[in-house]
This record gives structure tokens, sequence and C-alpha cells, in this order.
């Protein structure tokens, strides 16, 4: 028996690789075009890290017209749950990260490159192996787990480096004649991969990221087929890397330590290594150290987090492009109404430690990027947000659409629209106090301020109701008349005025306009009063200062 015949007799009816690499042809892309993959394994919790992943993913390849690949890894079958890869596939969706090619539910997928999933890729993974084992660079390893476990002891005991190499590799030199008669005698085995390295001697890479890195190079006799017949990650990555064209693979810096093995085992298949670009993980500062990002330990780390919060997918991706490029925030001043498919990002200029989450900087891009949409955008968005998490709010923006459109594009439109809603479950305290059968049948807490005695707050309203209000005054004429009621009960008529000689007046005309704010709304804070009382009208606005006079 020859190594060729050994070959036949693990994978006896298993294609050439010469027929996946006709199969799987170089792509027809313009120079710079960048492939790239998110492959995430479906055991569950879709991490934002993932997420964060898949944005860097999805912009290189928009922007140089490549493509963006999602592959599920799923070799390791028995941490695998449930509806596995829906939970990513809808993931990618809440975020409206669409790949060009990839799984589209739990089995079935699109694209000329496929499958997508690793389980589906048997036999290719097992072609490749056969290639490795024809040309001596892999072979059948009969060990048990516990003859592994007994040699992992004795390592251990001598204080030697744990793994199977060397001269503790010992089924890398058996005679093809005791390989045969020991796989037709039924015994189990896996294929593992012959390692060339020396330890001794470093292999220099540059990561598209980290720059230039070296390690020891690997001596590890890595398994690459197990007992049930599919690969290993590390085995199965690198084929499907190779056969899907991959240009650069982006992911956590966590593989970095395997970075040795993945280069291997590129060189002894003789194809050509793609580009590595290694993210560092998303960082949270507690006590004043910095660890990552947990599942365990922060909500935010959680895909549904943001479903539930109701943070837009808009505001989520620029948020982690913010993180991603540090030039980007600079992009975005100078840029303020642009999509952020404009912004150019660079891989060689992202954070080689790992960037802070920061959740106030996420809220405070999430109101800019809100700030930016149409009052149809926002009803839209919140309600279908409200449908799933809040059936009050969903009731409370149905029940009049045409009136909610129009509280809702209050201050919107404009040179400086209002930055008030972070997310959607901050809605409904936003906008409540507009609807009447809310406003005038609930007992409202008004809490005034620099004018806070009752008799003098009720001479203010009754004037500005019976001798000033009119709901068809333009805003310039409007304010005027607010003006004159500050005037005539001893304000200033400018805050300037008041500023300057203080002692000449009890207020300016801006606690006046608090004291109207706060008996028409029950609140200090509010978006442009002039345009709320236009949305109100006449009749809620006489209800309504009739209501904290009384």
């Amino acid at each position: 028996m020859d190594y060729k015949e050994l070959a036949n007799l693990i994978f006896p009816n298993v294609k050439d690789s010469s027929y996946y690499e006709e199969k799987y042809p170089e792509r027809n892309l313009k120079e710079g075009a960048m492939v790239v993959r998110f492959a995430p394994s479906p055991t569950g919790f879709v991490h934002i890290g993932g997420i964060f992943t898949s944005v860097i993913c999805s912009k290189v390849a928009k922007q140089t017209d490549g493509v963006f690949i999602l592959r599920i890894e799923d070799t390791d079958q028995k941490r695998e749950v449930e509806n596995g890869v829906t939970g990513i596939i809808d993931a990618l969706k809440k975020f409206d990260l669409k790949p060009d090619e990839g799984m589209i539910d739990e089995t079935n997928s699109f694209g000329d490159y496929g499958p997508y999933k690793q389980s589906q890729r048997k036999e290719i993974y097992q072609s490749f192996a056969k290639k490795l084992i024809e040309e001596k660079k892999a072979y059948p390893c009969f060990c048990k787990q516990e003859d592994l476990d007994n040699m992992r002891k004795k390592q251990e005991d001598a204080k030697l480096r744990p793994g199977y190499y060397g001269a503790w590799a010992t089924c890398r030199n058996l005679g093809l004649d005791e390989i045969e008669r020991r796989i037709k005698n039924g015994e189990e085995y896996i294929i593992r991969f012959k390692s060339p390295g020396n330890p001794e001697k470093k292999i220099k890479h540059h990561d598209v990221i980290k720059g230039n890195i070296d390690f020891p190079e690997n001596d590890q006799d890595i398994v690459i087929i197990k007992s049930d017949g599919l690969p290993t990650y590390h085995f199965a990555h690198v084929v499907d890397d190779h056969l899907m064209r991959t240009t650069h693979v982006i992911r956590g810096d966590e593989w970095l330590s395997s970075l040795p093995i993945h280069i291997q085992l590129f060189q002894a298949l003789g194809v050509k290594i793609p580009k590595y670009a290694h993210i560092a993980p998303i960082m949270k500062e507690e006590n004043g150290a910095k660890r990552k990002l947990s599942k365990r330990k922060d909500p935010e780390a959680a895909v549904e987090y943001y479903s539930k919060e109701g943070i837009p997918a808009d505001a989520a991706k620029e948020y982690l492009l913010n993180i991603a490029n540090s030039n980007f925030e600079q992009w975005r001043r100078q840029n303020k109404t642009a999509s952020i498919d404009e912004f150019e990002l660079q891989l060689n200029k992202m954070s080689v430690s790992g960037a802070l989450f920061d959740m106030i900087k996420l809220l405070d891009i999430s109101k800019a990027v809100i700030s930016r949409y149409s009052k149809e955008q926002v009803y839209e968005m919140a309600d279908t947000w409200a449908k799933e998490y809040d059936k009050e709010l969903q009731n409370l923006l149905e029940e009049n659409k045409e009136y909610s459109l129009k509280i809702l594009g209050i201050e919107r439109g404009n040179e400086k629209p209002r930055k008030d809603i972070a997310k959607w479950s901050d809605l409904k305290d936003n906008i409540e106090y507009m609807y009447d059968n809310r406003f005038l049948n609930n007992k409202i807490d008004y809490v005034y301020q620099n004018i806070n005695d009752q008799e003098e707050i009720n001479k203010i309203l009754k004037e500005y109701i019976e001798n000033k209000f009119d709901i068809s005054d333009d805003k310039q004429t409007w304010f005027n008349k607010i003006k004159d009621v500050a005037e005539k009960f001893g304000y200033a008529r400018e805050v300037k005025e008041y500023k300057q000689n203080p002692e000449n007046y009890k207020g300016h005309v801006g606690d006046v306009s608090t004291v109207i704010r706060i008996a028409l709304t029950g609140r200090a804070n509010t978006p442009d009063m002039y345009e709320i009382m236009q949305v109100l009208g006449k009749d809620s606005v006489n209800a309504r200062l009739n209501k904290a006079i009384s």
C-alpha cells in the first residue's frame, strides 16, 4: 500500500480536490474588492461583538464593491442550540446587515460558493484531507482519549509543554501495513495534520490591524478531521476561506494565537493565504480597570438588549463605526446629514487594544440619528417597535395617526432639529403629555420654577388667555405677546435687560414663558412651545391653561 491507496481506503468515494477548485473559481471582481465573511457558531447568544465584526465586514465589502458572506461554522455540534442559525440571521436583520451570500434559514442559502453551512460541506473537507494524506502531510491517529489523558499527565509531571507533537505524536510514524490493518479491523480514528513546524523558529506575519507580529512555528499535529467525519474549526475555515476566495479574514483577536496553525495549513494545501485582520474586543471600564464586555455581566452585550430598548439599527451601527475608526467622529461633524455609507472605514486605523463601550455616547449618537429622521420614519419605526414591546405606546400612536404625526413633526426638519429621543422606549414619556385624553383627565404635578407663587402664576395665565393668546399669530407676534405679559407684571422683556439691571425687575420673559410652558405641558423642558401650541390647537391650549389655574 502507498499513500494514495491509504487516502482511497480512508475516503473511498470522495471527489478529487481539483473538482472543487474548478467548481469554485476565482471571483470576477475589480481590483481591490474585498471578500469577507462573518462566520459564527450557532451556539445561542449573539454578542454585540459579533455585530461589530459584521458591521466592519459589511462596510469594507460595500465600499470596495466586494462580497460579504454569512457562513455558519457548526462543526462542534454538541454545543449547537435549536434554531441557532435563525437567531444569527435574525440578529443581522435587526441591525439591517444584509450579506451578499450565505445562509437564509436553518438549512438553505444563496450564492455560488455554497453550501455556507459547514456541516453541509463534509465531503469538501474530506477531499482536501485526502489530498494531504496522499502528500504525506496528514495521517490517521488511533489514540483513544484515555491515551491522550495519560500522555498529558506525563507531560505535566515532567513540566513539558502539553500536546501531540514530536516524540509524543505516537501515531505519526506508524507503518502503512499497520495503519491498513487497524482501519480494516474497525478501530476508530481521526485525521491529524503532520506539522512541519519547529517552535525554535518564528513566523513573521503582517496583520492588517495589529501590524507586524511574530510567533513560534506550530509543531502540534492538530486534528483536522474528527471521528464523525466532520472537520475541526482550524481545518474547515482554511478550506472554506480558500474555496470562497476570501481576501480578508476579519475576526476576533482571541484567534490570533491560532494563526501559526492556519498559515501552516494554507501552505500545506499550496494555496494563497488571505490577509488577516484581528479585531480587539469591545471593552468595559469597571472600578478603574478594563475588561471585556461580558454577556454574563453586561445587558448591552446581548443583541436583544438593543431591540428591547428600541435603539435604532442605524444608531447602533453608527456608534460601532465610531469605536471602529477614531476619525469617524470628525467625519460626522463635517457631514452631519450624510449616510454612513459615505464614510470610508480603514482597517489599519482600528484600535489595537480594544475600544471602550460608552452607553452615554451611544445614546447621544442615537439622539442625533433619530433627529435626522422624518416624522413618518419616526412614526413607522416607533410603531413597529411598540407592537412588540409597548402596547400602550402603540395605542397612543395609532388612535389618531395624523395627530401623532404632527406631534412627531415638532422641531423636525429644522437646521437644529430636536434631540430629545434616544430610543423608542423613551418616546412615550416624551409625547404622552400632548394627548388631551391623558393630560386633561390626569392629575398633573405642576413644578414651577423661578415664579412659584400660585397667585402670581394665575394672574400671568389669565392675562395670557384672556388678552394675548391667538392661535393664528406668527411666531414673532406670539412671542411679543408673551413679552407684553412679562412687562405688565414687572418682568424684563429681554433676558439681557434683566441681567444688566436685575434690581429693576422680578425676573425676565424666560421666567414667564416657563410658567406658560409648565401649565401647558406639565414640564419645564419640552420642544418648541410655539410649535406645541400649533399642534394642540386653540381649544386644547385654553383647556390646559385653565386646568393649571384651577
